[in-house]
């Protein structure tokens, strides 16, 4: 693997978020909330309408099918917003769970009214096409199937085309939380069919938490119309009003959408989603190949390993505390995830935001440094944490 020459420094003395979103921005997306913007303004209403246009542009052939709705609040609203506007009140949804934000998605069911059932899969087994293809033969009231993209709990890359696949061979329809995986990983609708994603602001475009956006189906979006629980919320009527005006239905964040835009025009200059996913695989490797040459084990084999964000089980050696180590690592300018596994302990390092190869081994050197200064002399992970590992390759 060719090296590559190092990013221009992207902040200003501050600790690298090696977490899956918020992440750290360049220094242009930063300056670009420097000044502001009337949210009526013509001047304002062109951004939008860029924003919604290049974020088509990553669909590639089959866009014209689709349209852009950016909606105010965390990635979470947007989920929500799908949901509620997508699955009919009287549909029932098959949710594939792996993860802490497949659960989320049944707790925002649940709160929604709407009727559902769950393949819960565990911490990071991957939903596979055959057992969606089961579920669906055995319950033909199922309209909607709603798979999470990447699964950050893990940091596992589930197999959306064999979902994808076994959802239309049934006659349903796929719905993709594409939160931490959108910008980075693929998802052509010529090559994946979808009725809608959701992602936001502050993932793989590497903007700054404020927004996030639903492209969906403009059959979808129109068949939406009436459908949602929430005034704010309400897909189909922030689409409407955007198409009519230009203008967002409530306040916009505009500092969050001009950094979004300086943001999305970098992304193109990388090299699109493409380029992206490539500088962050890069990272993946470079970090991961380190981090198990200290002796780190990861959760996930190397099939299942995206490119966002990698966990790694917690050593045995009783001198490895994770709250000191996170302490240690922050100290030395990098701030990592804690675990979110049940069963063993485990912490999780991004490999997403504006972070290169170069960053990654100083992560790694980081790392080692911490650990001696822990008097941990093995990395090596307890026994129970290679044995979830091998279930796996059962």
């Amino acid at each position: 693997m060719a090296d590559t020459p190092p990013l221009k420094a992207p902040h200003l003395g501050e600790p690298y978020l090696l977490t899956p979103g918020p992440l750290t921005t360049s220094l242009a997306t930063k300056e670009a909330m420097l000044r502001d913007w009337g949210s009526w303004d013509d001047d304002f209403r062109a951004m939008t309408a860029e924003v919604r246009t290049r974020l088509l542009a990553m669909l590639g052939d089959g866009k014209d099918d689709f349209d852009c709705v950016p909606m105010q609040g965390s990635g979470t609203f947007a989920v929500e917003a799908m949901l509620a506007s997508f699955l009919p009140k009287d549909g029932k949804a098959l949710v594939l769970a792996n993860g802490a934000y497949g659960k989320r998605t049944v707790q925002t069911l649940e709160y929604l009214g709407r009727d559902h059932i769950v393949l819960d899969k565990g911490d990071y087994l991957p939903p596979r096409g055959e057992e969606v293809a089961q579920i669906l033969a055995d319950d033909p009231a199922i309209t909607h199937v709603i798979a999470i993209h990447c699964e950050t709990s893990s940091g596992i890359l589930n197999p959306v085309q064999e979902i994808s696949e076994a959802t239309y061979a049934a006659g349903r329809k796929l719905l993709i939380d594409s939160m931490s995986a959108f910008g980075a990983i693929e998802l052509k609708p010529s090559e994946i069919r979808y009725e809608a994603l959701v992602s936001s602001a502050n993932k793989c475009i590497e903007g700054v938490p404020g927004f996030g956006f639903v492209i969906a189906r403009k059959s979808e979006l129109e068949a939406a119309k009436g459908r949602s629980h929430s005034l704010s919320l309400d897909v189909h009527a922030q689409w409407a009003h955007m198409d009519k005006t230009g203008q967002w239905r409530f306040t916009p964040p505009t500092h969050v959408v001009a950094a979004f835009l300086v943001a999305l025009r970098a992304h193109e200059d990388e090299g699109g989603v493409a380029g992206r996913g490539a500088r962050y695989a890069r990272n993946r490797d470079v970090m991961v190949s380190g981090m198990r040459a200290l002796g780190f084990e990861t959760l996930l084999k190397d099939r299942w390993l995206s490119p966002i964000i990698v966990t790694f089980f917690c050593p045995a050696d009783e001198n490895f505390v994770f709250d000191r180590f996170y302490s240690l690592m922050k100290d030395k300018g990098f701030i990592i995830y804690p675990g979110k596994l049940t069963i063993v302990d485990s912490f999780r390092v991004g490999c997403i935001g504006q972070m290169d190869e170069h960053v990654m081994r100083k992560v790694v050197d980081a790392a080692d440094a911490s650990l001696k200064e822990m008097g941990v002399t093995d990395a090596t992970p307890p026994a129970i944490a290679l044995e979830e590992r091998a279930k796996l390759a059962a």
